[in-house]
């Protein structure tokens, strides 16, 4: 039987059009995230490249890479000429990439910015489907002494015990925290009891003369500063 050679094979395609090559003579930042993905999986089908199916899977998520790094194996291998061992590969490359964010992100020695906030603590709380609230523990030059997650709950709220926040700063000898929080639902406005309880944090700081420096509201890509606001 006579094999007629895959006409969407990058291995076909002019030299300036393939990834690999491509990320050879340019660089990485020549290349778009679909010819990225590509790479990753070597191969599309009989009757699609490697770039056009993964121009294909972008399309179907709104070109958002974050919302592929959600993706699960199962989610992938729904488009056809993604198999198994394709689905895992870009999990992990996606993965290494988050992973390599947050230890940037942990790397940062002090805080000068709610921004400086959000780029600290987006990475663990921003992209989850559960509300957690954080506190982010400072030294009196606003270096991070500690980070910790004071509790967890469902997509409609979650529970904070305000003392165990200022027996924590006590026990590390913290003189100012941030309060941190997401909301799963991509909404940045701050809820009545979001108000209030921070109006109560900052009331138990005072008390104990460590300072409530601010109240962040974190979502996947944006954020709400209750200091940049004038709320606290």
């Amino acid at each position: 039987m006579n094999y007629q050679k895959n006409p969407f094979s990058i291995k076909l395609w002019a030299e300036d059009d393939r990834p690999r090559e491509k990320l050879l003579t340019k660089g990485k930042q020549a290349l778009s995230d679909a010819e990225l993905i590509a790479i990753l999986i070597s191969s599309g089908s009989r009757n699609e490249s490697a770039v056009e199916l993964s121009k294909r899977i972008l399309a179907s998520i709104n070109n958002n890479l974050s919302t592929l790094g959600k993706l699960s194996v199962t989610d992938l291998m729904k488009f056809k000429g993604i198999g198994e061992a394709k689905a895992i590969s870009i999990i992990t490359a996606l993965e290494l990439g988050r992973r390599r964010r947050l230890e940037e992100a942990m790397e940062l020695p002090k805080i000068t910015s709610s921004k400086t906030v959000f780029e600290i603590m987006q990475p663990l709380i921003g992209e989850i489907a559960t509300e957690e609230f954080w506190i982010v523990y400072l030294n009196n030059s606003n270096k991070i002494l500690h980070k910790s997650q004071l509790s967890s709950g469902g997509l409609t709220g979650t529970v904070v015990d305000v003392r165990l926040v200022f027996k924590k700063a006590v026990e590390i000898n913290s003189t100012a925290i941030i309060l941190c929080h997401n909301h799963p639902s991509g909404n940045t406005k701050p809820s009545d009891a979001d108000i209030q309880l921070t109006k109560k944090m900052k009331l138990g700081g005072e008390t104990l003369d460590v300072k409530v420096l601010d109240h962040l509201i974190i979502t996947e890509k944006a954020y709400f500063s209750f200091a940049d606001e004038g709320l606290i």
